[in-house]
């Protein structure tokens, strides 16, 4: 599966135009990183658990659109953008969409 963010593959042809397709999930840490991540946000600097916990996610996300596009019968998808959005306290939804082709060599 190719996956790109922009609309179009160098050196290939898109012959077919699938759909739309997502993937998301929700993620959240439990308590005790939770609580370390609290703790870090008074020092400042990257708080790791929660880098790592959207990282996760974003794999997730992408493993299920690509999926979906699989389902379709595409071979790339094209234009991929990310949406994440805070569903709860310490929880958080990421979303991975993009358009499922059908590409062959030019």
């Amino acid at each position: 599966m190719i996956l790109v963010n922009i609309d179009h593959i160098p050196g290939m042809k898109v012959t077919k135009v699938m759909g739309i397709v997502k993937g998301s999930t929700v993620h959240s840490k439990h308590i005790g990183k939770d609580i370390m991540a609290g703790l870090k946000t008074l020092v400042g600097g990257e708080i790791e658990e929660y880098t790592q916990m959207l990282e996760e996610a974003r794999k997730t996300a992408v493993s299920r659109m690509v999926k979906n596009a699989e389902e379709l019968g595409a071979n790339a998808i094209v234009n991929i953008k990310f949406v994440s959005a805070s569903v709860m306290q310490s929880a958080a939804e990421i979303m991975a969409y993009g358009t499922a082709v059908v590409v062959v060599q030019e």
